[in-house]
């Protein structure tokens, strides 16, 4: 997959079925919007998703900068989608004022030879968000592309959102996440070397920092599943500070592994959260924390989640 980050200065010589929007989630709606540039190579078109970094509503100070999927993450995902190019499009003062018409124009069709665009029915882009697929419609035909809209899909009566999954993440609601996302909330990284103190008391652990951009569910231990390399794994892990044993200020993901005992430092993983077990806690001693462990262990072994979130 070709990347194109941290630049305004590209041409793209191949047509292209276009994809856009902010994709922080990349929730169900959001995979209508891929599957159809996957199906337009068929067509002998390009797959391009075409996103802004940062986005938005970060740019302009509407909310923090947390995000539900990180840069890298997406990148990962998108490789194995298949798509042939992404671009990182950068926002700032000076591209976020384009006018709508100009960027239809200037950026989908001649830096990036749009065929086809596909794109939600609420788009807006351009200065002030103007543009929206009312002008897309009016612009198809003057420069000989293809559109269509994708109504949004709901969920429990709501249209499902990236403020959706938010709040459901928010609230540590993890089976209601995967299914507004489809697949199950991911942490994803490098695995780092821990204290240890799982070892030493007879339940190994892995430990991955998300990045600090990455927005985590409430402190406490969940059930999840873990992927290293091709093998996923049932697992059960902890988002937090370990407050018993660690005094840095730091939000990692601890993972128990069941039935694995192999050195995985420096290689990637994949956390998968798929429900709540129960929320952080500091004990008297090390001894109580094992004894907590064991329990949250057996909890998991006996949870028949797994096989829903399948």
């Amino acid at each position: 997959m070709q990347i194109i980050a941290d630049t305004i200065d590209f041409k793209i010589l191949q047509n292209t079925a276009v994809a856009i929007g902010k994709f922080d989630g990349m929730h169900k709606g959001h995979r209508i919007l891929f599957k159809k540039i996957l199906e337009a190579k068929k067509r002998g078109l390009k797959a391009v998703i075409f996103t802004f970094d940062p986005p938005p509503e970060v740019l302009f100070g509407k909310r923090d900068n947390k995000v539900i999927t990180t840069r890298e993450e997406k990148r990962i995902l998108f490789r194995k989608m298949g798509i042939d190019i992404l671009i990182e499009y950068p926002l700032n003062k000076e591209t976020a004022a384009i006018l709508p018409r100009d960027f239809v124009a200037q950026v989908l069709k001649e830096k990036m030879n749009m065929s086809y665009l596909v794109a939600g029915s609420d788009i807006t882009f351009g200065h002030r968000g103007e543009g929206n697929a009312a002008l897309l419609k009016e612009m198809c035909k003057e420069y000989d592309f293809t559109l269509e809209l994708i109504e949004k899909i709901r969920e429990k009566g709501r249209e499902i959102s990236s403020t959706f999954v938010r709040e459901e993440i928010q609230a540590g609601r993890m089976e209601e996440v995967t299914k507004l996302l489809g697949v199950p909330y991911e942490i994803a990284g490098e695995v780092v070397h821990g204290a240890k103190l799982g070892r030493r008391i007879g339940m190994p652990t892995i430990n991955l920092l998300p990045c600090k951009e990455k927005l985590l569910p409430p402190k406490g231990v969940y059930y999840s599943k873990t992927l290293i390399g091709s093998r996923e794994y049932k697992s059960i892990t902890n988002i937090g500070k370990k407050p018993t044993v660690n005094q840095e200020d730091i939000i990692g993901a601890e993972t128990y592994i069941y039935e694995f005992d192999q050195d995985v430092y420096g290689r990637s993983a994949v956390v998968k959260l798929l429900g709540f077990r129960r929320p952080e806690m500091k004990f008297d001693s090390v001894e109580s924390l094992k004894e907590q462990m064991m329990k949250d262990i057996q909890a998991g072994r006996e949870w028949d989640g797994y096989t829903k979130n399948n």
